[in-house]
């Protein structure tokens, strides 16, 4: 394998801040979607789910294209941050939003899974006793997701890795700024002559996912073995 070069590292670094950011800023919304899709009674909630869904069925390139339309100078909250001297567009955290956007929908099905395979009647049993709605939440409802918090961070985390075709539109392929691993091996491949370089960035990429995967398996079996 080709020793990987500084800016082969960078693109490392870049992509698990990515990852990872992207995965921690969503899952606080991630876990209300979820919950109020599952427990939840109101108006438009075919239209939430259906617009959760949306990037799933859309192609990535047109989701980056359309974060580039509200994200850019003269989108309705570009325009915003940009009076307020915050630029998104071609930067690290134009690639978090991409990321977040595209992996969003499985980290609310994975979360979903795991709140309807709560029991029922002791969501019952908690309201029974005179539980509020957020005593229920955080007694009840949030310990026994945690596999599908842990499901849905895990998957969310890999897909992002991933993410190519709306980080390209909306962040840009720059090297040390905004080039992740699977722009900076879509460069390689590109060039008849880094085939190896390609080669042992897709080495990194599959030894990071398969690390992500197996702490996933580990942990959901230890939680499944202590209930």
């Amino acid at each position: 394998m080709t020793t990987l070069s500084p800016a082969d590292y960078d693109a490392i670094r870049l992509s698990l801040k990515v990852a990872l950011t992207a995965t921690i800023c969503s899952l606080p919304a991630g876990f209300a979607v979820a919950y109020a899709v599952t427990y939840l009674r109101f108006r438009g909630k075919v239209v939430l789910d259906v617009l959760v869904n949306l990037p799933l069925t859309l192609p990535p390139v047109v989701v980056g294209y359309l974060l580039l339309l509200i994200l850019g100078r003269n989108g309705w909250i570009g325009r915003l941050l940009e009076h307020a001297g915050i630029r998104i567009v071609f930067t690290w955290r134009a690639a978090v939003i991409a990321s977040a956007v595209v992996g969003f929908p499985l980290m609310v099905r994975a979360i979903r899974i795991g709140m309807e395979s709560i029991d029922g009647r002791l969501i019952q049993a908690s309201r029974t006793l005179g539980a509020r709605w957020y005593d229920t939440l955080f007694t009840v409802i949030l310990p026994l997701s945690i596999r599908g918090l842990i499901a849905g961070s895990s998957l969310m985390f890999a897909r992002s890795l991933g993410e190519f075709g709306a980080t390209i539109i909306v962040a840009g392929d720059i090297p040390g700024v905004t080039q992740t691993i699977p722009l900076a091996i879509y460069d390689y491949a590109s060039s008849p002559t880094s085939e190896s370089m390609a080669l042992s960035l897709c080495i990194v990429s599959v030894t990071i996912s398969v690390v992500v995967l197996f702490f996933h398996e580990i942990l959901g079996r230890r939680l499944a073995w202590r209930e």
